[in-house]
């Protein structure tokens, strides 16, 4: 009788020994991974790091906790192409990512480029963003390309504010039918800019950048449209 219940007690232990997996405890979840690709816009130029809009959009997501900090590839001045070669030269970039967004196309304006060779551009650059997602079109949303001619540095250089207008409105109707194609969602904030982002507290320190403000309207918009998707 004895020898039974040792024998009992030897196998109730080695059934707990085993359900108490060290390696299992210390084992954390996959953190949900966010890149953000872009330029000025997206590194948030003359505002602090917390400021930039893929920053703000965290805490607003349905579960923070189970994200990753954003990774950003953006610098100020990009074009479509410098964006691309900035992506080549990048480290530390995983080959898919959860989330991915895009900004991108300003500065294609801003030196007079062609709409038509932007769209050529954007569309690679839109495949190489769902490529990112990994091949998940539902999983990149991108946004519109603000106008700057409402701000402060425009009025300063004499900038011609109709005509900068409809040339942004000309670009962001491309990106908008290249993003239908391909089942992106886009979303548009360059008509609530053109009114708050003339405005003292709808400016960056450097007169022709959104503010941290600004950027919290664009992080509020994407996170309903973050917050639809099935991770």
């Amino acid at each position: 009788m004895v020898k039974t219940v040792l024998i009992f007690t030897f196998i109730l232990a080695s059934l707990f020994g085993c359900s108490q997996n060290p390696k299992s405890d210390q084992m954390e979840e996959r953190k949900l991974t966010y890149l953000a690709l872009g330029d000025s816009y997206t590194i948030g130029e003359s505002v602090e790091e917390d400021q930039r809009y893929p920053n703000q959009l965290m805490p607003l997501l349905e579960q923070p906790d189970a994200w990753d900090n954003p990774r950003i590839i953006a610098k100020t001045g990009w074009t479509v192409d410098e964006l691309d070669a900035g992506i080549n030269e990048a480290e530390d970039l995983s080959e898919s990512y959860d989330l991915v967004t895009l900004l991108i196309g300003v500065n294609n304006q801003y030196r007079g480029r062609p709409v038509e060779d932007y769209a050529v551009d954007f569309e690679k650059m839109l495949l190489r963003a769902i490529g990112f997602a990994g091949d998940l079109p539902n999983h990149v949303v991108v946004l519109s390309i603000p106008d700057w001619g409402v701000t402060p540095f425009a009025t300063s250089r004499g900038t011609d504010k109709e005509k900068n207008a409809a040339e942004i409105d000309e670009y962001n109707q491309k990106k908008k039918e290249i993003c239908d194609k391909y089942g992106v969602a886009y979303i548009d904030i360059t008509e609530e800019y053109r009114v708050k982002g003339a405005l003292p507290e709808g400016v960056a320190s450097d007169g022709l950048h959104p503010s941290g403000a600004i950027y919290a309207d664009w992080a509020e918009k994407l996170s309903k449209k973050v917050n639809q998707i099935n991770f």
